[in-house]
């Protein structure tokens, strides 16, 4: 009889369905988490609106360094192309923050142009000013890479008081602005500056709450002998620890970011190694920008959750009339004090708080009478966006993630050894003999027929007790030898003949030499007795 009654407390509580990932970011943000933001001046203490574009854009790479590192020559590098507006020097060339975009003409955009573009995800940045806007540009071109990925290149970071105040415009501010939109932040560093200058330091610690997205990289490290590199690397290690606070070690990637040859090459598979897992982690960002869109998404929430306890605590201890200049000092000096008393009322962490020492700076250009009260229906609607909406959303990200083809960055320096002899591995370990006419087993295989008739081997083969007892001489665990197993036993007949015998051997040398074993045996492995004759 009174079923509707009850009809909106149902329609709180199911979850939106929506039909892609990007949509439901967009609706959720409008609908759920902007009118808490606006309520409490989210925007003006923390960071400004999202747009449509902040959903929509491809993953974006966020190069920053002190100058001379190499940024601009790690992004031609991985183009394998110039771009508009390049300069490349050892000395501070680069004076602009360049997004390097994706377009069917090559063309500079100024940035009073970008900032009104409604399809670039940049248009909150005219809150930076025009000191700002005339060092900010867009180099758009065609390129492969740039399909998937946007890349920004930054100024070189410098030391010193004077160059700091004559940038004109807040660059720590800038860059945490951006840090909160890229997918991936790279830190470069040359094996020859080391030191991290003070406005360096600043930045780092801007970049703060961004730690999962930062990645080191030890840029010219073919300038320096290996007993030199180690120490470098040790140095910079100690530098970071010191600014990055994070019980974790940072990833640091070393290598040679050009298309130079190397100067000193003892240290090249290294290298080789290295930028191998650092074009793996840059090509995995558009499979996993989906998931970052909506992991940063949680995280502005539950900032804009403890912003609005902070705001509201204020407004409640303000006086109507009287006093209220004295009571906004002394509420301001005892921030601290109410940071504790949310975090108790309210089980929040302390690390989902803001900066103490940057909100007392802000507050003092407010008016603490003009804050809102808590307005509890903008809090339960976030915390239902957290408890439901969200899990819906990661259910549509893990559909997309299936039903699309594996989307890889693809062209430039990440084709560059795709195929052919110069793939990282190839002709090393297992793909040893890979272009050999011989069976490349067939060169150790006497001794290995030494070994395989002391093991009495019946009809020509031993039995796998047999063969146990000589493979577990390696050391290596079972689970690797194991694996051996299958790989050897070719016929799957729980038995091994001399050939199998000594491809058995063949691996665990191959393991032995700190070689990863194959997945799957590959061709020119399989013995030539065992090969099957082409119809």
């Amino acid at each position: 009889m009174f079923s509707w009654l009850g009809t909106d407390d149902r329609r709180k509580k199911e979850p939106e369905v929506f039909q892609t990932v990007s949509d439901g970011l967009k609706k959720l943000y409008k609908t759920k988490l902007l009118p808490l933001e606006e309520s409490y001046k989210f925007h003006e203490f923390h960071s400004p609106a999202l747009e449509d574009a902040d959903f929509d854009n491809k993953p974006m790479v966020l190069l920053v360094g002190q100058y001379s590192t190499g940024k601009t020559s790690f992004i031609r590098y991985l183009l394998e192309q110039d771009f508009p507006g390049m300069r490349i020097g050892p000395e501070p060339t680069t004076d602009s923050f360049i997004a390097v975009m994706h377009g069917d003409t090559e063309g500079v955009i100024p940035g009073n142009a970008l900032v009104v573009d409604p399809k670039k995800p940049f248009r909150k940045l005219n809150a930076f000013g025009n000191a700002f806007l005339n060092r900010f540009v867009c180099a758009q071109l065609p390129n492969p890479v740039l399909e998937s990925i946007s890349v920004i290149d930054t100024p070189g970071i410098l030391s010193g008081e004077k160059q700091r105040i004559s940038r004109g415009y807040d660059f720590a501010a800038v860059l945490e602005w951006f840090a909160e939109r890229v997918d991936r932040i790279i830190l470069l560093f040359d094996a020859h500056k080391l030191d991290i200058s003070d406005e360096f330091s600043e930045v780092i610690k801007a970049l703060k709450n961004h730690e999962d997205k930062i990645r080191v990289v030890l840029n010219k490290a073919d300038q320096i002998e290996t007993q030199q590199l180690m120490r470098v690397y040790g140095a910079l290690m100690w530098s970071l620890g010191k600014i990055v606070n994070t019980p974790e070690v940072i990833r640091v990637y070393i290598g040679s970011f050009w298309s130079h040859p190397l100067l000193i090459p003892d240290n090249r598979k290294l290298f080789e190694a290295e930028e191998q897992d650092l074009f793996k982690d840059i090509q995995s960002l558009p499979r996993n920008a989906a998931l970052r869109k909506l992991n940063d998404l949680i995280k502005r929430a539950r900032l804009a959750k403890v912003h609005a306890y902070i705001i509201s605590s204020l407004k409640k201890e303000m006086p109507s009339v009287f006093g209220k200049e004295n009571k906004k000092k002394e509420l301001i000096g005892s921030l601290g004090e109410i940071y504790k008393r949310i975090e108790r009322e309210h089980q929040i962490s302390p690390g989902d708080f803001p900066n103490l020492k940057k909100m007392q700076d802000q507050l003092q250009a407010q008016d603490l009478n003009k804050f809102q009260p808590l307005k509890p229906k903008f809090l339960e609607a976030v915390d239902d966006m957290l408890a439901n909406d969200i899990a819906g959303l990661m259910v549509l990200v893990r559909q997309e993630e299936t039903q699309r083809p594996n989307p890889v960055v693809k062209g430039g320096a990440f084709d560059g050894t795709l195929n052919g002899p110069f793939g990282h591995g190839y002709g090393e370990g297992a793909g040893e003999g890979i272009d050999e006419a011989e069976w490349v087993v067939a060169r150790d295989k006497p001794a290995y027929d030494e070994i395989f008739y002391t093991l009495s081997p019946v009809n020509g083969k031993v039995t796998g007790a047999n063969a146990k007892k000589e493979m577990v001489k390696s050391k290596l665990p079972n689970t690797v030898l194991g694996k051996i197993w299958k790989l050897a036993d070719i016929d799957k007949d729980g038995m091994l003949d001399d050939e199998e015998f000594a491809l058995a051997n063949h691996l665990i040398k191959v393991k032995l030499e700190g070689h990863e074993l194959p997945s799957d045996l590959p061709a020119h492995l399989i013995p030539p007795s065992k090969r099957k004759i082409p119809e």
